[in-house]
């Protein structure tokens, strides 16, 4: 349901587990220490990162903007999870490339209503929204 057809996707978070297969022969992989980050999607070659905003708050900006400078990675979409909104925090990822911010909140209603076609539904598939609520706790 990703609107990238994502195959691969890295999640950037503070919480373990390990790599795990999705359906559909989809790879997802976790990471949690940030030097980690360019050797994983080197190796990867991931559709999606998804990025946990508290855990990389003080990387977060140099790590989007090598993203951004490096044209091997322009096919990438990157997501960021975060625990609260802010409007000058969100507007700078958005500037520097962020396409996709979302929020516990949004993982619950989600969760919630299994028929709404949300802006979730239409991003992420049912097993990276439930793995991605499992590390929101």
């Amino acid at each position: 349901m990703i609107s990238v057809r994502s195959k691969n996707v890295l999640l950037v978070a503070p919480d373990t587990f390990s790599v795990e297969l999705l359906p559909n022969n989809k790879l997802f992989r976790h990471i949690s220490t940030t030097g980690s980050i360019f050797p994983a999607i080197h190796e990867l070659k991931p559709n999606l990162v998804i990025f946990d905003y508290d855990h990389l708050i003080k990387d977060i900006e140099k790590i989007l903007r090598r993203i951004g400078t490096n044209p091997a990675y322009s096919k990438i979409k990157i997501c960021c999870y975060k625990n609260t909104s802010h409007t000058k925090t969100d507007s700078l990822l958005k500037a520097l490339g962020v396409d996709y911010i979302f929020y516990p909140e949004d993982l619950k209603k989600s969760a919630d209503n299994k028929t709404a076609t949300g802006v979730f539904s239409s991003i992420f598939d049912a097993p990276i929204i439930n793995l991605l609520a499992r590390v929101s706790h």
